[in-house]
């Protein structure tokens, strides 16, 4: 199975949005098969066979999730990371003051679903082939 710190390693080359198809592909070979991040502290949840799960770390101090959610700004900061034009830091606090509370990622469907603090899914992406 696959540790944290293998993922970790391999999202250590992320310096923006732009190279996240390769680390999707990367951590996909380690076995995982989704993943669910929380934008608060972007602490991860890693799922991969026959239920194995593991827990990253909290990565910073935690922000504050909007309770409203502006859709529309989020998917213009959005577009703007996933250009390579922000890091992932920025990219959180854009979730955060935009109101998405976490992100879900299925490698086997190659999807990512954002949702806001009721859980209603804000916006359904396919994930890029690098």
């Amino acid at each position: 199975m696959f540790t944290v710190s293998q993922i970790q390693e391999a999202h250590k080359k992320v310096k923006s949005g732009a190279e996240f198809p390769q680390y999707i592909q990367e951590i996909k070979r380690f076995g995982v098969k989704s993943f669910e991040t929380w934008v608060s502290d972007s602490h991860t949840v890693y799922f991969g066979e026959s239920g194995f799960q593991t827990e990253s770390q909290p990565k910073y101090e935690k922000l504050t999730v909007a309770d409203r959610t502006d859709i529309d700004q989020f998917k213009v900061r959005l577009k703007i990371h996933q250009q390579g034009q922000t890091d992932y830091y920025t990219f959180c606090k854009d979730c955060a003051k935009t109101g998405v509370e976490k992100w879900i990622m299925d490698l086997n469907a190659m999807t990512c679903i954002y949702y806001d603090k009721q859980g209603n899914e804000l916006l359904l992406e396919q994930i890029p082939f690098p």
